[in-house]
């Protein structure tokens, strides 16, 4: 993580990926998407430094099909 690392809610991955929450939680249990931090009980957010990885990633793969 950066010291200057952003935390995106689901709704904020949501617009960052254009995927919708269902697809989101569908591919973090099939372990294709970054895993959830945590930060309470009803509270969790994601790094926007892992979600543009995986974008980055994903964007990479295109090419070498």
């Amino acid at each position: 993580m950066y010291s200057d690392d952003q935390l995106l809610n689901v709704r904020e991955v949501a617009a960052l990926t254009r995927l919708s929450k269902p697809t989101i939680y569908k591919f973090i249990a099939e372990r294709r998407f970054p895993r959830q931090v945590h930060l309470g009980s009803h509270r969790v957010v994601w790094l926007r430094s892992e979600v543009l990885a995986w974008i980055a990633h994903r964007a990479g793969q295109r090419e070498c099909r």
